[in-house]
């Protein structure tokens, strides 16, 4: 039997998709094995958010190489799409792929020896049209599972629209099979995944348009004792039904992470958001009076062009006087083919990384402020498997961190649990605990 390894770079559906092209070549007789490890295929899946994605690329593919030379090389994912020439060039790469082509890479390899130039399979990205589901595995606890792709904003700093094409969907009845797959296996928690995931509902032969409500609706109607969570939503498609939906759900957790990316109008407006700050402290202010113990999630970026210091205060005070409970903080870097990379009143990069260190120090207070809100009280605990120094974890259905002594009769088991002080790890102690 052929033996194959994956690495994967960037967000949680990478992850995924990963995973389904891992099955594919299962199914086919393969054994998967440890990336690093001789192997007699290699696919690399990329991302083009990294700031260094060609540097990181090629040093992936070095390490594929120093465990066996002879490794087929297979290069697909977002930076395979915007530079295949770039990728083709690095030593050792033997195949790219495109958008269109990510998921036949078993199609394409034919015997899988070495060639001289790497071949490119490539189209404009306007033709990439469908959809192929994906969800991930190797993890019996959660799986993230993407139910759309694409997008149709143009943000000035973001290539995606140019990596993964235009907005598009699976299907309802799709998505609800591939839960109770899921599910079925053992899953305890599923994460629903997209690019803009909030814009479902654009799905290929439907008859009339669908909205992400009624994704919402349709999984809150399923049988089985199962969470869901929704992994990120832009606030403009973050509707009051949605939220109302969440609050009173058994399924779905009270939790959710919004993009910000700027709490400056001026900003938001250079960046082509689809919103303005007040809409955002709205939705806020509205899952707070809905879902008072809701973890609300923030993506914030610093040091974008034309951001001065009065500017970067704005999105500080904005977000000091919001009541949300952690953010993920990003430093702005130059992207080919933005319109941000071409704008004037560029940001020192200096200035840019003190600037994010200024708001993860916000953040880790705004996180230790909620954590200890909950202290003696009890939550609903989803344990995992991976443990570190004799402890395991989980998350209550309120996105807390919580840390137990390891048992593995709790590995994959919903357990209310008592919550302690917290640690340097941002973690609550679990005390006293019974099963849910």
């Amino acid at each position: 039997m052929n033996t194959v390894a994956f690495h994967t770079l960037g967000c949680k559906l990478n992850f995924a998709e990963t995973s389904t092209i891992a099955r594919s070549f299962k199914e086919a007789g393969w054994t998967k094995v440890d990336f690093g490890t001789p192997a007699d295929v290699n696919i690399i899946n990329t991302c083009s958010v990294t700031e260094q994605a060609d540097r990181e690329c090629k040093t992936i593919v070095h390490r594929a190489l120093t465990a066996n030379p002879s490794s087929f090389i297979a290069v697909t994912g977002c930076f395979a799409q915007l530079k295949p020439d770039t990728i083709a060039g690095i030593e050792g790469v033997d195949l790219v792929l495109g958008a269109a082509e990510k998921f036949n890479i078993l199609k394409h390899l034919g015997n899988a020896e070495k060639i001289q130039d790497a071949r490119i399979l490539t189209c404009a990205i306007d033709e990439v049209t469908g959809f192929h589901h994906s969800w991930s595995s190797g993890d019996r606890t959660r799986v993230f599972m993407k139910v759309q792709d694409g997008c149709d904003y143009q943000c000035t700093f973001c290539t995606i629209p140019m990596a993964r094409g235009k907005s598009r969907s699976n299907t309802i009845e799709n998505v609800v099979n591939n839960i109770y797959d899921v599910i079925n296996r053992g899953v305890r928690e599923i994460v629903l995944t997209g690019v803009n995931l909030g814009d479902f509902g654009l799905i290929e032969n439907a008859d009339s348009r669908l909205y992400f409500i009624d994704l919402v609706n349709a999984i809150e109607n399923m049988n089985g004792n199962f969470r869901v969570r929704i992994s990120s939503i832009e606030p403009n498609l973050l509707t009051e039904e949605i939220i109302k939906t969440v609050a009173a759900s058994q399924k779905f957790m009270p939790h959710f992470h919004i993009p910000l990316q700027s709490g400056s109008n001026k900003i938001l407006k250079l960046m082509r958001r689809r919103y303005q700050r007040e809409l955002y402290a709205d939705r806020v202010d509205m899952i707070r009076s809905l879902i008072p113990h809701c973890s609300i999630g923030v993506d914030v970026i610093t040091g974008f062009p034309g951001e001065s210091e009065s500017d970067f205060m704005e999105t500080f005070n904005f977000l000091n006087d919001l009541d949300v409970s952690y953010f993920h903080v990003f430093t702005y870097s130059e992207r080919n083919n933005t319109l941000a990379a071409t704008m004037k009143d560029v940001v020192p990069v200096s200035e840019r990384r003190e600037r994010n260190k200024r708001l993860r120090n916000l953040s880790a207070k705004k996180l230790s402020s909620f954590y200890r809100k909950y202290t003696g009280t009890s939550a609903n605990v989803l344990f995992e498997a991976e443990g570190k120094s004799d402890f395991m974890y989980g998350y209550s259905e309120n996105y807390i961190r919580v840390k137990l002594p390891y048992d593995i009769q709790l590995v994959n088991q919903v357990v209310t649990t008592e919550l302690g002080n917290m640690d340097d790890d941002f973690c609550l102690e679990g005390l006293q605990f019974t099963e849910a």
